[in-house]
């Protein structure tokens, strides 16, 4: 294969059979079958501004368009690409080994990655990983078409939704559109040193579940480690809780001024993303509101496969609301799992017993669910989680409740596994 593909590099360019070079053919590989992407010069920046970002060359798409200058023979046009990519982001450490490479091969033989003296073979795998998470997340960017399974439904005033996909190592925000997600960027993003599910303090993963943004910490109250700021999320959750997973401070942030980027697992277990695209998201998101979203990997499907998995969910919730309306206690019974528990460790006879009581005398109710979201669960079981605000007549009184429930696939039944107030 090496042999097969000697002729794209110039003669004065002596490679041999190089470990960097089958580096560059794997990427090559990616890159050949990418359109060209072209960018404008853009000016050097020396600090990041929140509205200034999007006024930055896209990263990966110049490694790309690097790779694609080196495959046609074209040092030139690569070694342009390189340093205008070092030019917009000074401290992009990969940048700057591969231009350490690009400008060796003028004068010998480069039979390594990373060829520049004095670099560690830690830090070789480092950028390996990096370069390869880029590369392939360009390649396999999402079809514009195609919707993420996880998002079934969001509430009107939930304008963004961000999707973590750890095996890709990329950060996708979503728009809302009229209830449909529409992508409108994705980012590298770095995680656990030990890859993600979670389960206990200190134990270097990033956790797996659906979660909110619960504030905005700038990055003047931080130590520079965090970069210009973090968007701390509500792990545990309720369902990290009942499943036994503990440990606190997860945040999404940047990085120190001194770096451009992390490898792609290289955190304590927090979603770390370069300062630029950090600035990016934390512009998008609303506190509250913003659901995050972790994965192993985002699946992707048509628009009929997700419509049919939205239908679903909402029958889930309107079955029950008619059956909680109905006022029959065995219809209403029969939405939940005998696995049932509460976080004080109730099963569902002892729970259902209190919600009766809570109900007791009462003859006629109307209920109506309204703000709803609902998200199907990452993970190896199906669960969906649905949010909505119950709302309550009983003659002249009147409740709003804000309520959460997770459906988990009993066979080939859906019943609720868990229910709480939010």
């Amino acid at each position: 294969m090496i042999c097969s593909v000697m002729h794209l590099f110039p003669r004065a360019i002596p490679l041999g059979k190089p470990k960097y070079l089958v580096f560059i053919l794997f990427a090559m590989m990616m890159a050949m079958s990418l359109p060209v992407i072209v960018h404008a010069k853009k000016p050097s920046v020396k600090s990041i501004e929140i509205g200034e970002t999007h006024k930055l060359p896209n990263p990966d798409a110049l490694l790309i368009e690097v790779y694609k200058s080196i495959a046609t023979s074209n040092l030139r046009s690569a070694q342009l690409k390189i340093d205008e990519l070092i030019d917009a982001y000074p401290h992009f450490q990969l940048g700057h080994l591969i231009r350490g490479d690009l400008l060796l091969m003028h004068t010998q033989a480069v039979n390594r990655f990373g060829a520049s003296p004095n670099v560690s073979a830690e830090r070789l795998k480092d950028f390996r990983d990096e370069a390869s998470a880029r590369l392939k997340a360009i390649r396999d960017k999402p079809d514009p078409d195609f919707i993420p399974r996880s998002i079934l439904q969001l509430r009107d005033d939930q304008k963004q939704i961000l999707l973590v996909d750890a095996k890709r190592s990329r950060l996708y925000l979503y728009e809302n559109i009229e209830g449909t997600p529409r992508l409108v960027m994705d980012y590298y993003i770095s995680q656990g040193k030990l890859g993600i599910n979670k389960l206990r303090e200190g134990d270097q993963r990033t956790p797996v579940g659906v979660y909110y943004i619960t504030s905005h910490l700038t990055g003047t109250k931080l130590p520079d480690f965090y970069g210009p700021g973090a968007l701390p999320i509500n792990y545990p959750n309720e369902w990290d809780k009942i499943n036994g997973r503990s440990g606190s401070g997860i945040w999404l942030h940047g990085v120190s001024s001194e770096i451009f980027s992390r490898p792609p697992l290289a955190s304590d277990g927090c979603v770390v993303l370069a300062n630029s695209d950090f600035l990016n998201v934390a512009a998008a998101v609303e506190i509250g509101r913003t659901p995050v979203i972790i994965s192993e990997q985002v699946e992707f499907v048509n628009r009929t496969k997700w419509n049919a998995d939205k239908q679903l969910a909402g029958k889930l919730i309107e079955d029950w609301r008619n059956d909680f309306e109905s006022m029959n206690q065995n219809r209403l019974l029969a939405n939940y799992s005998r696995n049932f528990k509460t976080l004080q460790g109730e099963d569902i006879n002892t729970w259902f017993l209190k919600q009766r009581q809570l109900n007791d005398g009462v003859r006629d109710i109307s209920v109506k669910l309204r703000d709803i979201t609902q998200f199907r669960y990452p993970g190896k079981d199906e669960i969906i989680v649905s949010t909505f605000t119950q709302e309550s007549n009983t003659g002249k009184n009147k409740t709003n409740i804000r309520k959460r429930q997770y459906w988990i696939k009993e066979a080939s039944r859906w019943r609720i596994i868990y229910e709480t107030q939010v």
